[in-house]
């Protein structure tokens, strides 16, 4: 389970956030780190029962480093204020929708889907949704579903019709999305709580037709092009 010390020691990140402390603290993040490492690893086992695409995938595979890119940013903190893991066949990297746990000072949350997706893997699931809108709409628009996630993410929504689809799809605004995925804020209570690990892999359960539907999409279509 997650202790109380992961939380403060990503609190005092946020009040410290430079190279000096962090080296001073560095034990202290170690530590961390191998808690969070170890929840991945209970999540993937059991996560694994319902999506067994996940079962041999390795926990240091999932967890994002801590250190920022500042190469192109204005913000030159040194490191994130969060700590989180992508768990996705393959690892956080291979291009696949996956399940998502984020842990950051006031602002823990639950998500999963796909982010930012190549071009041709947003293609991709853009056409599985426009050949299959029926089951995509029963996945998105279950009652489960709705309860915990509400809409899918609208950031970067296209105000236009995506090239490529005829205009006057019915269900167009379903392939206006850069991002297919969707999230569910968790207190800091509830992530130091004895029934997080249960919460988390209740909501990933209600989650998973989602994934599967976008993996799905983006197996089938890319392998039928090639």
């Amino acid at each position: 389970m997650l202790s109380q010390n992961l939380l403060q020691f990503l609190y005092d990140l946020r009040d410290n956030n430079n190279r000096d402390w962090f080296h001073d603290n560095n034990a202290r993040y170690q530590i961390a780190k191998k808690e969070f490492e170890q929840f991945i690893a209970l999540v993937i086992m059991e996560i694994s029962q319902f999506d067994p695409s996940i079962k041999n995938v390795n926990p240091k595979d999932c967890i994002f480093r801590i250190n920022r890119d500042i190469r192109f940013s204005n913000n030159k903190s040194p490191y994130k204020t969060n700590i989180g893991g992508f768990i996705v066949p393959g690892g956080r990297n291979a291009g696949y929708a996956g399940y998502y746990i984020h842990i950051e000072p006031e602002n823990c949350f639950l998500a999963g889907g796909i982010y930012m997706p190549p071009a041709d893997r947003l293609k991709a699931v853009r056409t599985e949704i426009y050949e299959n809108t029926d089951q995509f709409k029963e996945i998105i628009y279950k009652k489960e579903f709705v309860k915990q996630f509400g809409e899918l993410m609208t950031e970067d929504k296209l105000k236009q019709p995506p090239k490529g689809f005829p205009k006057d799809f019915p269900e167009i605004d379903l392939l206006k999305y850069k991002h297919y995925s969707v999230s569910k804020a968790i207190s800091e209570k509830m992530i130091v709580s004895k029934t997080y690990l249960k919460e988390t892999i209740e909501t990933f359960r209600i989650m998973y037709p989602f994934i599967q539907f976008i993996n799905e999409a983006i197996n089938y279509q890319l392998n039928k092009d090639n």
